[in-house]
């Protein structure tokens, strides 16, 4: 490696402020999928609603309870999934500690083999093997990530993943709501505020998925108009069939 003025050049993959994404984090998914999810619903309920009935209080409400039980459902939802998920990854870590412990030469060999498997050199692979398993926690890391593909520090949080869904289902469903909130009495104004945060959410995900903002942003547009329109056919069908 290069030194200049008694400083290591760095690798050239780390020149240009070479990072990577939080892909791991446990509140993206949620955060996203809440908002989408938060939106798209209550504008679709709202609609079917509208559909059979124009009365102003009627669709208030209805955005408003759409907007509680989505949230509370969400954030239920999220909690109990990344629990039961973590739950599950902490009980094969325990299963995988005490394996360690029982049987070290053998975990000790099946890491050497897996190296072995990977194009390392046997005694290489050996050597290493032997050097990270002398401290148990260490090799108890370096098995979850071979065998479990997991990091045991970096486990997804259930609260912050229900908070995050909570928050955004919340944020998402408010916005059909608001023009009536703030006095609007016709359809139009909900929809077209759902629909501009619609694109705003699907061109916020391309800029961390790195995707092309427009194609997203017209992708959630297109779904979210799409089940709005649905619904409000149905909600003027089942109108019409009642009445």
């Amino acid at each position: 490696m290069s030194v200049i003025e008694g400083t290591e050049q760095p690798h050239i993959a780390h020149r240009d402020n070479h990072t990577h994404r939080d892909v791991n984090g446990g509140w993206l998914r949620p955060a996203v999928f809440g908002a989408m999810d938060g939106l798209v619903s209550n504008l679709a309920l709202m609609t079917g609603v509208a559909g059979g009935s124009m009365d102003r209080q009627t669709i208030v409400i209805t955005g408003l309870a759409g907007l509680a039980a989505g949230a509370f459902s969400m954030a239920a939802g999220e909690y109990t999934s990344v629990a039961s998920q973590r739950e599950l990854v902490e009980a094969e870590l325990e299963v995988e500690r005490l394996e360690l412990r029982k049987h070290p030469v053998d975990e000790l060999e099946e890491l050497a083999a897996l190296y072995e498997s990977r194009g390392v050199e046997p005694k290489l692979a050996r050597q290493v093997a032997e050097q990270l398993s002398r401290d148990p926690e260490q090799a108890l890391e370096i098995h979850a990530r071979e065998e479990l593909g997991v990091d045991p520090d970096d486990l997804p949080s259930p609260l912050v993943a229900a908070v995050s869904s909570f928050g955004s289902f919340a944020l998402g469903a408010l916005l059909p709501v608001l023009p009536y909130l703030l006095g609007a009495t016709a359809l139009w104004p909900a929809v077209v505020l759902a629909l501009i945060g619609l694109f705003a959410c699907g061109a916020v995900v391309a800029r961390v998925t790195a995707r092309s903002w427009w194609f997203s942003g017209l992708r959630q547009l297109a779904l979210g108009g799409a089940a709005a329109g649905v619904t409000y056919a149905l909600g003027t069908l089942f109108d019409t069939a009642v009445g």
